[in-house]
């Protein structure tokens, strides 16, 4: 397991732009006062909102078939079929 490197509470404010360039590309940091650990600097992990056309496609092949008429079945098995009225008296 790799450890992530220490800095010291007064590196973080005299390399601050430094510190932050390499939090933003995903180095992570334990940060320390008077020699003890108080916290930790982590990238934010973040979603992709799009998954490629090629990457898609790959998983798309290497997924199980689904029989329309089954999940259908499933459904209908599942959900309520009559119309319900809230309103209804």
């Amino acid at each position: 397991m790799t450890t992530q490197p220490e800095i010291t509470e007064c590196d973080l404010r005299t390399r601050s732009e430094e510190i932050m360039d390499a939090v933003q590309g995903g180095q992570s940091f334990t940060v320390t006062r008077d020699g003890h650990r108080i916290g930790e600097l982590i990238p934010l992990r973040r979603r992709r909102r799009f998954v490629p056309r090629g990457e898609f496609a790959a998983m798309s092949r290497s997924a199980p078939d689904i029989s329309v008429d089954a999940f259908r079945v499933d459904q209908d098995a599942t959900v309520e079929q009559e119309p319900h009225d809230p309103y209804g008296w």
